[in-house]
């Protein structure tokens, strides 16, 4: 709880211009629930009730009541005031701070201001625990500004916890066992007979279940390919989503896993489809892509190094893709899987998802770039439903039989 220092009389703090204003009396605190309460201590500063409050008095508030809160979360706050040209804070930005919430208005604020943010980095703290060194971890991997990594630091608190990638993980874990149990083999099971007959993976003759479009990413054709994705999944997938959420992040994973399936249907319509290298591309791609936009800022260590890895990963196993699709099938005619979804998930990637990423605490309903990508992105899968509806049999294409 932040609470006003105890003293035997009214505080007094004075203006730039020499003029005097009092404070809060001793008895009053400041709690950090409801917004009318809030409201009572703004309006304290702000007799005229017009909503806003001149940069100076918002300062002398924060002398006054600022020694409680936490550090981060003040500099913040003495940014906003330093940020603001016309030299007013707007009680809603004022709020939005102290309920974790950020608008633009109160971003532009931050960005234009000339103050930049003093006192200790968040790598210096040497006192953290564990879980607090997760984060603070996660801040200089995923976040290019200081003060978002500050930001983030102040306000995660794991509720709710990354669960979405870590439970397709599982999801994908499970059903692998359960096919390398029931094929009894756990390396190349594309190469069995019954491995196309599950009801997930796609197949260009039953294309018509539209659930194959998506379910594909459960099914694997062994061992090196599950554990290439789990690997990237799991290392980038995380760290995003306990930054963005699981739901730009399951956003992202998604668009990129009906873009491969989609992709491969148009370029490759002979071919079938397995693993979850669409969700994994358009999220490895993106934030590859957000670190050399952002080269600069992100403080992560030894990133150069860190970028090569994730780039040799992504080849190994894209070249592991490229290679299996020309390999003789084991049951002829029926090619073995394609690797056009890789493909498909860096276009969604290094669109839709750079767009995601680079807008952490702002709506991406208020990004014009957003909406444009995202318009693109349901315009091409419009292009790509019709195509599988009509092209195939105008093209006369000669499918092999199904599974």
């Amino acid at each position: 709880m932040w609470k006003a220092p105890v003293n035997s009389s009214p505080a007094v703090a004075s203006h730039a211009e020499g003029e005097e204003i009092e404070v809060l009396e001793s008895t009053d605190v400041l709690p950090v629930a409801p917004e009318d309460q809030w409201k009572s201590l703004f309006d304290k500063f702000d007799p005229e009730n017009s909503g806003f409050i001149s940069t100076e008095r918002f300062r002398d508030l924060l002398a006054t009541y600022g020694s409680e809160l936490d550090p981060h979360k003040l500099e913040v706050l003495l940014a906003l005031a330093d940020g603001n040209a016309d030299g007013k804070i707007c009680y809603q930005d004022f709020v939005n701070l102290m309920s974790n919430k950020r608008s633009n208005s109160f971003r532009r604020a931050i960005l234009q201001g000339s103050r930049q943010l003093k006192g200790c980095s968040l790598g210096d703290e040497a006192t953290l625990g564990l879980s607090q060194r997760l984060v603070r971890h996660v801040a200089y991997e995923t976040l290019p500004r200081e003060v978002d990594r500050k930001w983030y630091f102040d306000s995660y608190t794991y509720c709710p916890p990354p669960w979405l990638i870590l439970a397709i993980t599982i999801a994908e874990v499970a059903v692998f066992m359960y096919y390398g149990f029931q094929l009894d083999r756990l390396v190349l099971q594309v190469s069995s007979p019954s491995f196309l007959k599950s009801p997930l993976p796609y197949h260009p003759q039953l294309r018509a279940q539209a659930w194959r479009y998506l379910s594909y990413i459960f099914m694997h054709t062994g061992i090196e390919h599950l554990s290439l994705n789990m690997a990237m999944q799991l290392l980038v997938g995380v760290p995003l989503e306990m930054v963005h959420g699981a739901l730009r992040i399951g956003l992202v994973y998604v668009c990129g896993v009906l873009a491969g399936s989609l992709a491969v249907s148009v370029t490759d319509m002979t071919a079938p489809v397995v693993g979850s290298s669409g969700g994994v591309y358009a999220l490895v791609s993106a934030h590859l892509a957000n670190v050399v936009m952002n080269w600069s800022g992100m403080k992560c260590q030894f990133k150069l190094f860190r970028m090569a890895m994730a780039l040799v990963c992504m080849s190994v196993e894209f070249g592991r893709a490229v290679w299996l699709r020309f390999y003789p099938p084991a049951f002829p005619p029926c090619p073995n899987p394609s690797f056009v979804a890789h493909l498909g998930g860096v276009m969604v990637g290094l669109t839709l998802g750079v767009v995601v990423l680079q807008n952490y605490e702002q709506r991406l309903q208020e990004q014009s770039l957003f909406w444009i990508f995202f318009c693109v992105y349901t315009l091409f899968v419009l292009c790509a439903v019709f195509w599988n509806i009509f092209a195939y049999s105008l093209l006369d294409v000669r499918l092999p039989p199904p599974p």
